[in-house]
């Protein structure tokens, strides 16, 4: 039972003994620091039931859970805040239990509750993953860990946007300037290749339309007359009715663009566990369609196009089908979502990371899934995220104006050498452990500036600034964390003398640091029911904070007496351990050395 649920339970029966009241709740906050205690009872909320004054009613609790509770020794009262100070005795036993438990912080996965779908990433395969890929991957990817540490069962998935007129336009390009050229031939990641040829197909078209507006067309009449857009849209109309050539050159590119992700994933640090593809799910829905309608949740117009009427809800009228009978993309995420169920039993939930430009989409998604009457549907969650942004300004990707994934981790690795060989922090290093140290601190830097901020808020990236090791960065935790290591190193005792129990009187900085790491579990609980990264990110930022302060006013090796330094390398090998989780659900690396 945590600190927290005891202390609850015994005020509640406190109040209940004293002045006949049957509290629901209590109400608790962290102890400001000007006041003896280490958690504070905020007692105002109880004068809605209970008639006296704030600091008397303090004082009655107080005595009584001095009284009832060995891990309470002392308390005092401020206004309506009663502070309570627990024992040492408490903190040791509590540090004795978790200090060997390497998977600290972490619940298995309960046996028989309903698995969570995560998707994420789902790229179109007309070129490479950018800067903004690289925010939805690492949202999505730590949050599907986050939800697995805190007890679920969790599959990673995305929809692989391979089909549309876009897929086309490169398709086309590739096909009238590429020679035949191929990844192989000219050294290229196929994903660039084919982004290359997207960047070609745009010039040309642009250039079309300045010729047909130079011969006396609107531009509306140029953009649409374009001779290349046309042949792109007679491409698509060749691939939808299966033409054998269309399909194998479509194979082709798209098997180029595959090879290029999996080498960017790999690099990111990034997985799946299952795949969809557009082209195998653009038609799905259509019977759920049919089946709507006769129930009523669809209506048919004059014209044969199919509707859901949604203004009830606050919303408006939203097509799922088209007069001629094709399909929209809400028709094929509905079937998408599906058949998803369909294929794991086990799923009761998903959660979709996808940018905050589609959040009336989703909204719509997920009650025309709940009006169909499909039961997980309330558990659908849209991890809803901004836009990231570079100091250069915004990015276009038919302009070939993106930040490639690729080469930002490249850049970052870069970065973080620049600013290592200028800092001289590895002397004695081989130039392979540097260049991998550098990947390391480059990666940790990149993903934690961008997951220690709320998904919802926009960022504006600045590599420079993410690797600093100084201030709430990842650099700086990757620091502290080798720092330990090195303390480690030096303490050079045995497993058996790390794992033996330790009892000591603790120091204010001792006592600080446990409740740091006592709160661990509860803020991965938080961060799942949040599906929020950021408060892994900053709970550690903070764990790492209270550890320097540790470290600086108490000397770990240099202790009065051998009790002493074991607890207190003990205790530091506790703090690495709990940064070595929380990174590791971040998606983070930490280094042993630096």
């Amino acid at each position: 039972m945590s600190l927290q649920h005891l202390l609850s339970a015994q005020v509640k029966q406190a109040v209940l003994e004293v002045y006949q009241v049957d509290l629901e709740s209590v109400e608790f906050q962290a102890t400001r620091r000007e006041f003896a205690g280490d958690i504070t009872v905020v007692v105002f909320p109880m004068l809605r039931f209970i008639k006296g004054n704030p600091v008397q009613i303090g004082e009655t609790i107080g005595g009584y859970l001095v009284k009832q509770l060995d891990e309470v020794k002392n308390y005092n009262v401020v206004k309506g805040f009663l502070n309570i100070e627990i024992s040492d005795s408490y903190y040791l036993n509590f540090f004795n239990t978790i200090k060997n438990d390497t998977d600290y912080g972490f619940v298995t996965t309960e046996g028989g509750s309903k698995a969570i779908m995560v998707e994420y990433s789902s790229p179109n395969t007309n070129k490479p993953l950018h800067l903004g890929h690289i925010r939805n991957n690492l949202l999505g990817y730590s949050v599907a860990e986050i939800l697995k540490a805190s007890g679920k069962k969790v599959y990673k998935t995305q929809i692989i946007n391979d089909r549309g007129i876009h897929i086309c336009k490169s398709m086309l390009a590739w096909e009238r300037f590429g020679n035949g050229e191929t990844p192989e031939s000219t050294s290229l990641k196929g994903d660039k290749l084919a982004g290359n040829y997207y960047v070609k197909f745009d010039k040309e078209y642009k250039k079309q339309i300045q010729d047909l507006i130079s011969k006396g067309k609107s531009e509306e009449e140029a953009k649409k007359e374009a001779p290349i857009l046309i042949e792109a849209q007679e491409m698509l109309r060749k691939w939808e009715a299966g033409d054998e050539e269309t399909v194998a050159l479509w194979k082709r590119m798209n098997g180029w663009v595959y090879d290029g992700f999996d080498v960017t994933y790999k690099n990111l640090g990034v997985d799946f566990d299952v795949l969809y593809y557009e082209s195998d799910t653009y038609l799905l829905g259509k019977e759920f369609v049919t089946e709507g309608l006769k129930s009523g949740v669809f209506f048919k117009e004059e014209d044969g196009s199919v509707w859901c009427d949604l203004t009830d809800e606050g919303l408006d009228k939203k097509i799922v089908l088209r007069a001629d009978g094709t399909a929209v993309y809400m028709t094929q995420d509905i079937g998408t979502a599906i058949q998803r169920i369909k294929d794991h039993p086990d799923v009761g939930g998903m959660v979709y990371t996808v940018g905050n430009e589609q959040d009336y989409h989703f909204q719509v998604l997920f009650l025309i899934l709940k009006k169909l009457g499909f039961e997980w549907a309330k558990n659908l969650y849209h991890l809803s995220y901004g836009m990231v942004d570079l100091p250069s300004g915004k990015m276009k990707s038919r302009e070939g104006t993106v930040v490639d994934a690729d080469d930002l981790i490249d850049d970052m690795a870069k970065t973080a050498e620049d600013i290592s060989e200028e800092l001289g922090k590895l002397d004695g290093y081989t130039n392979e452990e540097k260049q991998q140290l550098y990947k390391t601190i480059g990666l940790g830097a990149l993903k934690y500036y961008i997951l220690k901020v709320d998904p919802k808020k926009r960022i504006l990236f600045d590599p420079k600034e993410s690797i600093d090791f100084q201030g709430n960065t990842g650099p700086f935790i990757q620091y502290t964390y080798a720092r330990i290591q090195s303390i480690l190193r030096k303490a050079d005792l045995s497993n058996s003398v790390l794992n033996s129990g330790v009892d000591v009187s603790l120091h204010d900085k001792e006592r600080e640091l446990i409740k740091q790491v006592q709160l661990f579990p509860e803020v991965i609980q938080n961060a799942a029911e949040h599906h929020s990264p950021a408060l892994i990110a900053n709970y550690t930022y903070d764990l790492v904070k209270e550890f320097n302060s540790f470290y600086q006013n108490v000397s770990i090796l240099g202790a009065d007496n051998e009790h002493e330094k074991i607890f207190r390398v003990q205790l530091s090998n506790t703090v690495a351990n709990t940064i070595k989780n929380a990174f590791s659900i971040l998606g983070i690396d930490v280094p042993e050395r630096m």
